[in-house]
Formats: C-alpha cells, sequence, structure tokens
C-alpha cells in the first residue's frame, strides 16, 4: 500500500507540459466567442485584433435568453420561447446549464420538468413521447448564435470558443463541446469565465497585478484569482458554486411573495406569475434609488417590496458568494490587501447590495468598466480570433484544474494525481505497483473530487490493464499518465513497463451522450440545416404576430365604442388588420414573410389607437401618484408585451481477487 521507492520517490510523480499539438488550418477573423449562459446567451466577434463587440439581432438585441420551447414540433429559441413560458411550463425549458453533464442523482435543485435516465443519459420529457438532453437543448441555442454570427460574418464561422464556469467538471465540459459539435461549431477550446474575463480586461486595460474575478451569474457563482502579468494570465485558484446565481434570488423572493398571498401550493401559472414578478421587482430595485417599487402580476394581486426586505431575502444567499471568495483567497495564499483589483462579471452583479458586500469583504471598489453581461463574451471573443489565425499581441492563457484528479487504490483510498489548481495543459504521471502474486490485471479508476475516499468523490472511467506479468506484490511497475488539454478534458494511459503492455483511454462524462448519440445528431443538423432554419424563421414569425394580435385584441374590446378612444373609422381598421393576421395564423403555408407583414400592417394600424390609450392612463394617473406607480401603470397598459430579458497498488480485477 505505500508508495513504490524505485528511482526515489521524487521520480514517482512528474508534471511537464505535454506536447503541443499539430496546428490545423484555421480561417483568420472567423472566429467566434460564445458566452453560453445559464439566463442569457451572448456571441461576439473580434475579427483581426479589433475590439470585440457583442452582435444582436434584429431588434437590437444582444442577449438571447438560454430557453427553449418544445411546445410544437419545431423548438423554439430565445424570446419567442420565454413567450411562452406560461403556456406549459414544463416543455419549455429554461437554465438547462444546470443540467449539464449532470445525473439523475445530482439534481438537487427545484424545477418543472419531468426527468428521467432510463438510457443512462439524463433527459427531459417535453410531451407526445418526446425527450431531450441538456446536451441536444443546448446545442439548439448555440444554433441560433451560430446563426447570428453567420448572418454579421457573411459567410460560415470557422470555430468557436465557448467558455463554461470554472467550476465544470469533465462530465459538464465534455457535455458543453458535444453541443457544440452538434450545433454545428468546430470548437476551438473551452475556456472558463472567469479567464476570459481577466483576458477582456487585461488587454483592454493593460493592468499588471493579482485580480479578483467575481462571477455571478444567472446560474451559477465562479471566484478566481489570478495574476496577471506581461501577457500571461495565470489563475492561481478557482471557486465557487455551479449551482446559485441570480435565478436562486428570483426563486427565494417568489416564495416571499406566494406566502404574502397565501398561496401555499401554486399552480403553474402563480409559480410562473410570482417568478416574474420577483424577477422584475429584483431589476428595479437594482436600476432605480427608491426604497420600495411595485410590479403588476398576473393571477396574483400587484406586489410591491422594500429595498431592505429584498436584501433581507437575499443575504444567505450573498453571503454563501463570500465565503467562496474567502475560500479562494487562502487557497491562492493571496492577502486581500495584496489584490491589484476585483472584477465583477454576470448581470446578478448588478444587485447594490452585492456590489457593497463585494466592496466591504475585498475593501476596494469593484471594476465594472465593461458591462457585466459582455465581458466574457468579449474575452471568449479575443481568444477566437487568436485561435483563427489572426495577429494579435502574444497573450497566454494559464487555467487551472477545478477539483484534484486521481486513481482508487486498494481499500478504496484516492492517489491524487493532478493535485486542484494545477496550471493545465498539463501531464502527471505515477508508478504504481501490483498488490498479490495472483495479479495479472489492474483496474484503473479514474476519479475527481477532494476527498479521501473513492467512494466519496466522482467516478469519471473505469478500464482495465490486462497482461502484466505474475511477480511478487510491489513488483510490478505500471506507469499511469494523465493528460489534460487546454479544454481540461482528460486523457488516461496505463502502460506496464516491463512488457510494455499499454491500454489508453479518453475519460468521456458518465451522464454524457455515446459518441454514436453525438454524431447522429451532428449528422441530422447538417442533414436538416436548411428546413431547420426556414421552419424556425416561420414558427417565431408566428410567435410574434400572435403576441400582437393578444395584445391588440383585448384593449379593442375592453373600450367598446368609446368614439374619444376609438372612432369608428380606426376601429375598422384595426379590425381589418386582424382578421388579415387572424386569416395568416390560420393559414397553415404561411410563410415568415407573410406572418411579418401581418404583424407589421397590425403593428401600424393600431398605433394612434396605443397612443391614446397610453395619454389616457398617464393623465389618470399622473394626479398624486409618485413615478414608480405611474411607471408601473404604463407598463400595465402598454401594447408592446415586455417579456424576461433576457504508487500504492491499484485494484485488481474480480478475476484476480485479492
Amino acid at each position: 500500500m505505500s508508495k513504490t521507492s524505485i528511482e526515489g520517490a521524487d521520480a514517482l510523480f512528474q508534471i511537464a507540459e505535454p506536447t503541443a499539438p499539430q496546428a490545423s488550418q484555421r480561417a483568420p477573423g472567423r472566429g467566434i466567442g460564445i458566452d453560453l449562459g445559464t439566463t442569457h446567451s451572448l456571441v461576439a466577434i473580434a475579427p483581426h485584433g479589433a475590439a470585440p463587440r457583442v452582435l444582436r439581432d434584429a431588434e437590437g438585441r444582444g442577449l438571447l435568453p438560454s430557453i427553449v420551447s418544445y411546445i410544437d414540433e419545431r423548438p423554439q429559441v430565445g424570446d419567442p420561447a420565454a413567450a411562452r413560458q406560461h403556456e406549459r411550463p414544463d416543455r419549455v425549458i429554461s437554465s438547462v446549464k444546470r443540467f449539464m453533464g449532470r445525473g439523475l442523482a445530482e439534481v438537487q435543485f427545484p424545477h418543472p420538468y419531468q426527468l428521467g435516465d432510463a438510457t443512462g443519459v439524463l433527459r427531459v420529457a417535453v410531451g407526445d413521447g418526446r425527450e431531450v438532453s441538456p446536451v441536444e437543448v443546448s446545442a439548439e441555442i448555440l444554433r441560433v448564435l451560430k446563426l447570428r454570427a453567420e448572418a454579421e460574418l457573411g459567410g460560415p464561422v470557422d470555430g468557436a470558443v465557448i467558455t463554461v464556469p470554472a467550476y465544470f467538471d469533465d462530465a459538464q465540459r465534455q457535455a458543453t463541446r458535444d453541443a457544440g459539435r452538434i450545433a454545428g461549431l468546430k470548437v476551438y477550446r473551452l475556456l472558463a469565465e472567469p479567464t476570459a474575463a481577466a483576458l477582456a480586461y487585461g488587454l483592454d486595460r493593460n493592468e499588471r497585478g493579482l485580480f479578483a474575478i467575481y462571477d455571478l451569474g444567472g446560474g451559477t457563482f465562479d471566484i478566481s484569482v489570478l495574476h496577471l502579468h506581461s501577457g500571461v494570465f495565470q489563475v492561481l485558484a478557482t471557486g465557487g458554486d455551479s449551482a446559485l446565481g441570480g435565478d436562486d434570488f428570483d426563486r427565494a423572493l417568489a416564495a416571499v411573495l406566494l406566502a404574502r398571498a397565501a398561496v401555499s401550493t401554486p399552480t403553474p401559472a402563480q409559480h410562473d406569475a410570482a417568478r416574474l414578478a420577483a424577477r422584475a421587482l429584483k431589476e428595479r430595485l437594482s436600476s432605480v434609488e427608491e426604497d420600495r417599487v411595485s410590479v403588476p402580476t398576473i393571477g396574483l394581486h400587484d406586489v410591491s417590496i422594500t429595498r431592505r426586505e429584498f436584501e433581507a431575502v437575499i443575504e444567505p444567499l450573498a453571503q454563501r458568494t463570500i465565503r467562496a471568495c474567502r475560500q479562494a483567497l487562502k487557497e491562492a495564499g493571496v492577502a486581500v490587501a495584496e489584490l491589484s483589483g476585483v472584477v465583477l462579471v454576470g448581470g446578478s452583479t448588478r444587485v447594490p447590495r452585492i456590489r457593497q458586500m463585494v466592496e466591504q469583504a475585498f475593501g476596494r471598489a469593484p471594476l465594472s468598466d465593461i458591462d457585466p453581461d459582455e465581458v466574457v463574451a468579449h474575452g471568449a471573443a479575443i481568444q477566437a480570433d487568436i485561435l483563427s489565425g489572426s495577429e494579435r499581441p502574444g497573450v497566454t492563457l494559464l487555467d487551472v484544474v477545478p477539483l484534484s484528479l486521481g486513481l482508487e487504490t486498494m481499500g478504496g483510498i484516492v492517489e491524487k494525481i493532478i493535485p486542484r489548481n494545477a496550471t493545465i495543459p498539463i501531464s502527471a504521471r505515477q508508478v504504481f505497483t501490483n498488490y498479490s502474486e495472483q495479479q495479472t490485471g489492474m483496474v484503473i479508476h479514474v476519479l475527481q473530487g477532494e476527498r479521501e475516499l473513492a467512494r466519496d468523490n466522482r467516478s469519471l472511467a473505469r478500464f482495465e490493464l490486462r497482461g502484466i506479468p505474475r511477480l511478487p506484490p510491489s513488483m510490478a511497475r505500471v506507469e499511469v499518465t494523465f493528460q489534460l488539454d487546454a479544454d481540461a478534458l482528460l486523457t488516461v494511459t496505463a502502460r506496464e513497463l516491463m512488457t510494455g503492455v499499454k491500454q489508453s483511454v479518453e475519460v468521456k462524462p458518465t451522464h454524457g451522450l455515446s459518441v454514436e448519440e453525438v454524431d447522429r445528431l451532428v449528422l441530422e443538423s447538417f442533414d436538416h440545416a436548411g428546413d431547420d432554419y426556414s421552419a424556425r424563421s416561420v414558427a417565431e414569425a408566428r410567435v410574434e404576430l400572435g403576441r400582437v394580435i393578444l395584445a391588440v385584441r383585448g384593449p379593442l374590446a375592453e373600450v367598446g365604442h368609446i368614439e374619444a378612444l376609438l372612432p369608428p373609422d380606426d376601429r375598422m381598421a384595426i379590425e381589418a388588420a386582424l382578421r388579415e393576421a387572424d386569416d395568416a395564423m390560420a393559414d397553415s403555408d404561411s410563410d415568415a414573410d407573410a406572418l411579418s407583414r401581418a404583424r407589421v400592417r397590425l403593428e401600424h394600424t393600431s398605433e394612434p389607437f396605443a397612443a391614446r390609450r397610453m395619454q389616457r392612463a398617464l393623465s389618470a394617473g399622473m394626479a398624486g401618484k409618485s413615478l414608480a406607480e405611474i411607471e408601473a401603470a404604463l407598463a400595465a397598459d402598454d401594447l408592446d408585451v415586455r417579456r424576461g430579458g433576457h504508487g500504492p497498488a491499484l485494484v485488481p480485477p474480480a478475476a484476480d481477487g485479492a
């Protein structure tokens, strides 16, 4: 059970840089950076050394809600999907990032979905006997971002850098890479989100020193301590929580709102209304100075909350992020006073209480020069431009291993081969020995985690090395090599030194898709790319037209025949536009252009009516009302529907015995 002593203990654990891979042909300037977020995703470019910029849709929106609807036969992504969440919450998947690379037993957070893993892969039931994996859902989001980039570049992208939380383990990283492949992307590499933020700030500001990257997004929290010097970004330590973010703030506040409304068992509609109200309250308190704000809701009474009440609700969650920060600084061996600055990343850092707590914890005001929603995408775009072959000033990214990697040895003990926070890319090897004379094989059980016993860590892979000679105990010599590439994806090789018998495995996630499934989905995406794009365009146009029809028809019935608001000629014109819109919706052959034309005509025809109603709301609500109350009334009357924006002895095989 003791470490073998051949060539001295130091020779048994050697760390070296792996051989650099052969460079493949790239297309300079056609690489894209993607921030695949829990609540929103973005794509950015920085071609040929230009400053990075986030790409926007036709409506000028850079943030794409990370939401996919499976209500219809073909998926809808982003705002059209978000608009339908209230219809069937179980068929509209949001925050899918939390499910990536996870098994059923690992999903411990609340959600409205029916999950299963009968095939060994986590899947979500979306009705009509259909099931989808989190990888497939993420691929739908990536496809939309890819199309946005291709429209901007005027042709196909060459490849993408996709960001992941620093705390993502091997299974989650592999699932992200698989999603990119299914979406038709060549994934240059996966980049840790805090490292991407440091890259954006380091190049734009030319900073040097020690920095903390505080990244609080919709669903994950990461803290990283980095050393920046002369173009080298080295991550000294990482920490965080892969199941903590702004969504949890919303859920905690929604629970309070439901309790106030005396709703002990909320219906799906009430749950959705409370969640949307909670998010709206949070966003308003993060952007206005009032101590109390209110928002209209659907299915509940209008609600209001004070800043003090909101901060009390989120305080326990926020304190968890500060504890993680202190632990990361301790692991990096860095005192707060040594830091040159603290960088804020993620939309949830807009909450004033979060900024206040970060400033108190680090003793300095945090940096937020770059939009915290966009800074990660900026860094990814810079790295993608470098990897596409563009000439840029030399930049080296030294990422770290989020959790230790090792093997199970006799007694169920873990021998760590690559320790947590080791810099990657990296290769490490260690010599192991046999346990008994009868042993002609060894079980290579690869584990990830910080616990001492194998049963308390995550199993990544298991294979057997056969054909080793029968030798007295502790006389066999088996060299095991762990090699992590720049994406923190692991290859494990075991070689018996006397005979040269060798076995290698590229570690795949326990709960990921099989190679065959990934290949099938990739081929399907290529075969149906044109049809999928057309069908998506029609579905999105249909959703938008339906939204406008509902927004016009309700107020039309409400005002009746009040000529001051709706003269007869105007009513006739609006009703004619509504009939045209209804006909377009009813016609299954309507294409995206026809649906869009009907929507534009209905919007244009109803504009004077909408303006008069808004003026009436303003006049009626002005007297004796605060600015916040007036804004709430306008929001309730506005025809435009607002959507949420968006060597120890190795274990012998069973046949060999102990």
